[in-house]
C-alpha cells in the first residue's frame, strides 16, 4: 500500500525535490505552501503553516481523499540573517511563527488522526546551524534549535501510540532558499554582518543538491524504523563527531573563526 505523505514548503528547494523524491518512490505525496509548483504526482494543498485553521484545513482534506496519512515531513522555513542587536523583534517573531510554530502548528494537526490509525511517522527539518549556532544568523539558529528540542521532547510523548519521530539536520544546500538579509549595524560591526553573510552564501552555493538531500529525507521518513537525529552530508557528520571530542569553547571558537571575522 502507498505512504500517504505530507509535506510542508514543497514549492521551491529542499522541499520541492523532497516531494519528487516521494513521488517517485510510490507515495501519494501532498504538498501543502502558499506558493504553487509543478511537481509530477505532488499535489499541491494551498495553506500557510502559521495559520492553525490553515493548516487543519489541509490535513482535513488529506485525510478525506486517503482515509490517513503515514508520514509528515515538516520541511516549510526560512532564513533571517543580521546582527542580534539590530534586528527588530518583530521579525524575529515572524522568523520563529514560520520555523517553529510552523512545525508546532502542524505537528498537533495531525497527531489525533495518527493516534486513531495507530501509527504514524513525523519528520522535522532541523538544520545544522542548530548544534553549531551561526554568528549573524541567530536567530535562525534558535529557530532550528528549537525545532531539534521540540521532536526530541515529542518522540517520547507519542511513542506508546506507535508514532515515531526523528530530526534531519542537512549541512550547507545550493537551494536558492530566500534569505532575509539585514546589514543594518555593519558599519558598527567594521563590515563583520555583511562578511558573514558571504561566507554563508558561498558555503551554500558549494554545498549539496536539493535532489541529493531530499532523497536523502525522503529514504529516512520511509524507514521501518528511525534514529532521533539524522545528518545530511559528509562533512556535516564529522562536525557532529568532532563536536563530541573537543570543549565548547574550541567549537565557539572555530565558529567564530570561520563567519565572525
Amino acid at each position: 500500500m502507498s505512504k500517504v505523505v505530507l509535506l510542508t514548503g514543497g514549492s521551491r528547494g529542499i522541499g520541492y525535490a523532497t516531494a519528487a523524491s516521494f513521488a517517485k518512490k510510490g507515495c501519494k505525496i501532498y504538498e501543502l505552501s502558499r506558493s504553487q509548483a509543478d511537481n509530477p504526482g505532488v499535489t499541491h494543498l494551498a495553506g500557510d503553516v502559521t495559520d492553525p485553521a490553515s493548516v487543519e484545513k489541509a490535513v482535513a482534506a488529506v485525510i478525506e481523499r486517503e482515509g490517513r496519512i503515514d508520514v509528515l515531513v515538516c520541511n516549510a522555513g526560512t532564513i533571517l540573517s543580521g546582527a542580534i542587536e539590530f534586528i527588530e523583534t518583530d521579525e524575529v517573531k515572524k522568523l520563529l511563527e514560520l520555523n517553529f510554530f510552523g512545525t508546532v502548528n502542524c505537528v498537533r494537526a495531525v497527531l489525533p488522526q495518527m493516534r486513531r490509525q495507530g501509527g504514524g511517522r513525523i519528520v522535522c527539518i532541523s538544520s545544522m546551524a542548530a548544534p553549531f549556532p551561526i554568528p549573524f544568523q541567530a536567530y535562525y539558529s534558535v529557530s532550528k534549535a528549537a525545532v531539534s528540542t521540540f521532536a526530541s521532547a515529542l518522540a517520547n510523548e507519542v511513542k506508546p501510540f506507535g508514532i515515531s519521530v526523528c530530526c534531519i539536520l542537512p549541512g550547507d544546500t545550493n537551494s536558492n532558499q530566500i534569505r532575509h538579509k539585514r546589514h543594518d549595524g555593519d558599519e558598527v560591526y567594521n563590515g563583520r554582518i555583511s562578511r558573514s553573510v558571504g561566507v554563508m552564501e558561498r558555503d551554500e552555493k558549494n554545498g549539496m543538491t536539493p535532489e541529493y538531500v531530499g532523497g536523502k529525507i525522503s529514504a529516512i521518513a520511509l524507514k521501518k524504523r528511525v534514529r532521533p537525529f539524522y545528518s545530511i552530508g559528509f562533512m556535516s557528520k564529522i562536525q557532529l563527531i568532532l563536536k563530541r571530542l573537543v570543549t565548547e569553547s574550541f567549537a565557539q571558537k572555530v565558529i567564530g573563526m570561520m563567519y565572525a571575522k
